[in-house]
């Protein structure tokens, strides 16, 4: 198991939004890679009301201890007044990989 690493989903309104926000959370070594998948469709509540958007989907992969500092990263640079910041454990992997993911989040 590893309790060290985290896979943090985010989505933005674009796919250019989210190429934006994907390199510039590897450029400030907040994850080591970011997969951008989408679109995907979101059904989801806000002010009352029931959406059904396209959105694109960021499968940030990341060290455990960069979460606080990438949340505020999203939140800061994302379009959305309450961004979506998910951080899932990661339970285990290709240990070469994850010590990879360890060495990119550091500066």
């Amino acid at each position: 198991m590893s309790d060290n690493h985290v896979v943090v989903i985010t989505t933005t309104d674009s796919e250019d939004a989210a190429g934006t926000l994907a390199k510039a959370i590897v450029e400030a070594r907040l994850a080591a890679c970011v997969q951008v998948s989408g679109p995907v469709r979101s059904v989801y509540r806000w002010d009352g009301e029931v959406h059904d958007d396209r959105e694109w989907q960021l499968w940030i992969k990341t060290a455990y201890d960069r979460v606080d500092e990438l949340t505020e990263f999203v939140e800061a640079r994302h379009s959305y007044d309450v961004p979506e910041v998910l951080a899932l454990p990661v339970l285990g992997g290709n240990a070469d990989y994850l010590a990879w993911v360890t060495e990119q989040t550091r500066r």
